[in-house]
């Protein structure tokens, strides 16, 4: 029986335990013995639920992408469907021109696909009519793209060519940027958004492009009563799967070590197993390694190994966010009718000149087991890639610039009756032009290593699904490995 050292207990790294483990089949033949070596005290990274006003709340991912079925497939596969929560509200507004206007319906991540899209009122009072008639060119006279097709290009400046920058300010930046806490005249189509990328470097109009691209990805289904949910959250919030997974990692017997830093990563001795992991206290030795980790400790951890793939990896740089977590009286605050909460553009604006606030999430209605009669749960984020500024302020005086920004926002509000700040710095990877490739060049150098694989939000994708997806495949692809060797 082989071993292998996970590095790293956040989802991607629990989630290639559970593989190496057996996956959904469990332990059979020669299936590895496994250590999760974790630097905290706790599981699951970022996914993390903390008590606020009675209950149990996500401060860090609060639900998941039902398309994508890596998360949905896990909670199924350990027994827990029952725990999946759909969303309770759809919609969502953008403080845009002095107030609250409703998103449009129908925009894939941001962008227009029709026509009418540009023709609400709300669209209008977001883009202006001047910046609604310049999207609507691309349906009648479309733009031509302003250069030969490329492997990768910036989603912001791909969509500004053919729609127009308020397009890109308005309604792109802040909902794709937000969700990488990043900017979309830096981050990657390739890597962020594959369909904006075939569909903004061929002759025609990208907005059909795109529209026909949704209809065969989202097909309407014949029932709608059955159609799946957009997002998911569990009864107990997001941060309840990492324990989840680790009491059936207990029950196939896989060490999980808390509050265990892995220092360094070296050759074994010849006739010993391939690799050894220092921790500072012990030397485990490993037939195989999984690096789970954040890009920078991963580069730390590769740079004895192999300096150009540490390299590689180093150069993921990351954005560091808050979250403020607010419950109001019900008497206190007066939320818009409809929607989950609200986008808040921060267009070209030097940072000083920025709401700080960059979206609003109404969270009893966006998921409805957190509702109480009485009381209003607010959760507010903080942070992007060009701006820290909540790092130099302490919880007490960030809370009172949160609640001047959403005074600005929602309008008069009351003091909470509870708040509680929780800081994630370096917590978002940005996904940069031709990132793609870097993260090619970084699986082929671990690759040719021999037993050695990586995982986890700096590769191909920052979502809960998405880093599941991540350590279940470097499991499998570690499985085949040592299966080879042996």
């Amino acid at each position: 029986m082989s071993h292998v050292v996970v590095v790293g207990g956040g989802v991607a790294g629990l989630s290639c335990a559970y593989e190496l483990l057996g996956g959904a089949a469990g332990p059979v033949g020669a299936t590895s013995s496994v250590t999760v070596l974790e630097a905290d005290e706790r599981l699951g990274g970022k996914l993390l639920c903390a008590p606020i006003a009675g209950r149990a709340v996500d401060v860090g991912p609060d639900g998941f992408l039902a398309r994508r079925p890596e998360a949905v497939a896990l909670i199924s596969e350990l027994g827990c469907s029952e725990l999946l929560e759909p969303i309770g509200a759809q919609g969502a507004w953008v403080f845009a021109r002095g107030r609250l206007r409703l998103l449009p319906p129908g925009l894939a991540l941001g962008i227009p696909t029709r026509l009418r899209d540009l023709r609400t009122k709300d669209a209008v009072g977001i883009l202006g009519i001047a910046g609604a008639a310049r999207a609507s060119l691309d349906l009648i006279a479309p733009r031509q793209p302003s250069r030969s097709a490329l492997e990768d290009r910036a989603i912001g400046p791909l969509v500004g060519d053919k729609l127009g920058h308020r397009v890109v300010d308005m309604l792109i930046d802040p909902l794709i940027g937000g969700i990488h806490a990043g900017r979309v005249k830096d981050l990657s189509a390739a890597a962020v958004y594959p369909p904006i990328l075939a569909a903004g470097q061929v002759r025609g109009s990208l907005m059909r492009a795109l529209q026909a691209k949704a209809a065969v990805r989202d097909p309407i289904p014949e029932d709608e009563s059955v159609a799946t949910p957009a997002f998911y959250t569990l009864r107990d919030g997001v941060g309840s799967l990492p324990e989840l997974i680790a009491a059936t990692l207990r029950d196939r017997e896989a060490e999980l070590a808390l509050g265990t830093t892995a220092t360094g990563l070296h050759r074994g001795a010849p006739g010993r197993p391939r690799w050894v992991v220092e921790t500072g206290r012990d030397r485990l030795e490993a037939d195989g390694v999984v690096l789970a980790t954040p890009a920078a400790a991963t580069s730390l951890l590769l740079d004895d190994i192999d300096r150009e793939a540490a390299s590689m990896v180093g150069s993921i740089d990351a954005a560091g966010v808050a979250v403020v977590t607010l419950r109001f009286p019900a008497d206190a605050i007066t939320l818009p009718a409809s929607g989950t909460g609200v986008l808040v553009p921060i267009g070209h604006a030097a940072p000083e000149d920025r709401f700080m606030v960059t979206a609003v999430t109404f969270l009893d209605r966006k998921w409805p087991h957190l509702a109480r009669p009485g009381e209003v749960l607010l959760r507010a984020s903080v942070g992007r890639i060009d701006d820290a500024r909540w790092m130099d302020l302490d919880d007490d005086v960030l809370v009172e610039r949160v609640l001047l920004d959403l005074t600005l926002l929602i309008g008069e509000i009351a003091a909470p009756s509870a708040a509680a700040v929780t800081r994630w710095p370096d917590a978002f990877p940005q996904y940069r032009v031709n990132h793609l490739v870097r993260v090619d060049g970084v699986d082929a150098a671990v690759s040719a290593l021999g037993g050695l694989a990586v995982a986890g939000a700096a590769y191909r994708g920052v979502g809960i699904p998405a880093c599941i997806g991540s350590g279940r495949t470097s499991a499998r692809n570690l499985r085949a490995w040592l299966a080879d060797q042996s």
